[in-house]
């Protein structure tokens, strides 16, 4: 049986894979495709760590909107496949479960083992106050909705040029009771008294959802963390997805042939498409 390490697999995503369908559509049509500016080598990414949460995909699709590659990969992820990556940053998606649940899902030691800065958003802030030393437990009531997010005095990159209150989407039972050591409050709403907290080695926990349309500006506090707080510049494109894809394949196959069984949707069309090129 082949080991899963060697697969040959070309990785593509929902949204990842229509941008790319898109972009060679528009290619055939005449377009000429966009220099690329950002070879594999010096791809900046972001690993989108998944807890369960039903938004993962959207957090992974709006990182890329603002130009950094980022795939989701399931907690439990070997370091190997993740440092493949090369990653500037984690996100920690949300979760149905709570962190006291029997067997719920934590983020391995080598995530915290690598310095790397992580945005955790509702269970994933759950996540980071639980593992890092601090306390989590029932809210008084379950909050669900929009709320209005006040920032404390201490400032942060994570809400840099954003006004001092925000419209924002709650959807949490449990909360950060007690912050963990070297964190302090940077917002909070009516019910959650640590609705987004950090430290000075760039972990930043959200108890509100910054991914979906509901937080007005949650795109603008993605980018935040993405460009202030990882460093990313924002050099990728789904052109640069077809061009490091087109390179993989070349340098697998080399002078073999390819079989490619196309079902006519997204994926597979995808795929084929890829591959002619290649």
């Amino acid at each position: 049986m082949e080991r899963k390490e060697d697969s040959f697999r070309v990785t593509t995503s929902d949204d990842l894979e229509v941008s790319a369908y898109l972009e060679i559509a528009k290619q055939k049509a005449g377009e000429q495709p966009v220099a690329e500016k950002a070879p594999e080598a010096d791809r900046e990414a972001v690993v989108v760590i998944d807890f369960g949460s039903q938004y993962s995909m959207l957090i992974a699709r709006r990182a890329r909107e603002c130009q950094v590659y980022s795939e989701v990969l399931p907690y439990d992820a070997p370091w190997q496949r993740i440092a493949a990556l090369k990653p500037r940053g984690f996100i920690f998606s949300g979760g149905p479960a709570s962190v006291y649940d029997p067997g719920a899902p934590l983020a391995p030691a080598h995530i915290y083992e690598s310095h790397l800065p992580i945005l955790g958003i509702c269970y994933g802030m759950q996540v980071l106050g639980h593992q890092l030393g601090g306390r989590v437990a029932r809210g008084t009531r379950h909050e669900y909705g929009h709320a209005i997010l006040h920032q404390a005095a201490v400032e942060s990159p994570i809400f840099a040029d954003l006004p001092p209150s925000l419209p924002v989407w709650m959807s949490h039972g449990d909360q950060i009771v007690e912050m963990p050591p070297g964190f302090t409050t940077l917002g909070y709403t009516e019910n959650s008294p640590v609705a987004a907290m950090g430290n000075e080695h760039g972990i930043i926990g959200l108890q509100f959802h910054p991914e979906v349309a509901h937080t007005p500006q949650g795109k603008e506090i993605l980018k935040n963390f993405l460009y202030h707080v990882c460093g990313c510049s924002g050099n990728w494109t789904a052109g640069n997805f077809i061009a490091e894809s087109v390179a993989r394949i070349r340098k697998q196959v080399r002078k073999g042939r390819v079989i490619c069984a196309l079902s006519g949707g997204v994926d597979s069309a995808v795929t084929a498409a890829l591959v002619h090129r290649a």
